[in-house]
């Protein structure tokens, strides 16, 4: 038996979540094609008869904007010193920059047993991956590289078997039926967050919070709902809510049936939206909504 932690890093909007839930088998990460999608280090375990793999999802490599922002990148630095290896997450449909071999060498030279994903194979000509490949070698990155797609399921298995002979052995860290470290209350504010990531653009979605302010499941089976969505300026507010309350009623129903699907039950969802101007560089509200070193 092979156990251990492995920290997906990568910068932004490389697919990490995505091939996290792949690999797990179920979603245990939200996923947007916005950068900034995941905020939290989040766990995914994956159990097989000989093996158990606890990937930490950590938010995305991005500059840092605001208090937030510069927690998230924190949160990342800190996950990547606390772990047995590193899946390196690379989307190769982006091509291949100075700044992405930078990164991979910044975790390299932690001198952790190292892999890099190279993602999205499935929407980029294939006679572009060997050059990358060689370039990395070239330019000094020292880690096998794995061509994936997490869409179509490509050389997935491949990987996992690679990622686990990187694992000491061991016993398992997680009972067998655990896929995730978080709640089902963190997961359906996770869901609302990544619809209204899905529906709205620009930068209203990563100003909101979500409060999650009633959580519980009646004696007839059906869970009573009651979350708030904070942005930061009034503007966003009516944006978010839309002309007599259009856009926040199809966000809500949109999100109702992804709960409905992970809880496996129905869902009565209230929805509302609050101000909190520019909670993202206030420490004390970042707390509040739960985002905290």
């Amino acid at each position: 038996m092979r156990s251990g932690y492995v920290a997906v890093i990568g910068k932004a909007n490389a697919g990490k979540s995505t091939l996290i839930n792949v690999l797990v088998g179920e979603k245990v990460a939200i996923v947007s094609p916005k950068p900034q999608t995941t905020r939290d280090r989040i766990l995914g375990v994956l159990t097989r008869e000989d093996r158990q793999i606890v990937f930490a999802d950590t938010p995305g490599l991005y500059r840092a904007r605001n208090a937030l922002t510069d927690l998230m990148m924190r949160t990342t630095d800190d996950t990547a010193k606390d772990v047995d290896a590193i899946l390196f997450v690379h989307d190769g449909h982006a091509g291949l920059s100075d700044e992405d071999i930078a990164l991979m060498k910044k975790y390299c030279a932690l001198k952790l047993p190292i892999l890099i994903a190279y993602t999205k194979i499935d929407i980029m000509p294939k006679e572009n991956i060997p050059p990358d490949i060689i370039r990395l070698s070239e330019e000094g990155v020292d880690a096998d590289v794995y061509p994936v797609s997490a869409r179509k399921g490509q050389n997935i298995r491949r990987l996992e078997d690679a990622i686990c002979a990187l694992l000491p052995e061991g016993e398992k860290v997680f009972k067998e039926d655990i896929v995730s470290d978080r709640s089902e209350k963190f997961m359906i504010s996770e869901l609302m967050r990544e619809k209204i990531l899905l529906k709205y653009d620009k930068e209203i979605p990563h100003g909101v919070a979500i409060v999650v302010n009633t959580f519980k499941q009646k004696e007839n089976g059906v869970y009573d709902i009651n979350l708030d969505i904070v942005c930061e300026k009034q503007n966003h507010k009516a944006i978010l809510i839309g002309k007599q309350g259009k856009a926040l009623k199809e966000v809500a129903a949109f999100a109702r049936q992804d709960m409905e699907k992970f809880l496996g039950a129905k869902v009565f969802l209230t929805v509302y939206v609050k101000v909190k101007e520019d909670w993202r560089d206030r420490e004390g509200l970042m707390r509040e909504f739960g985002y905290e070193a």
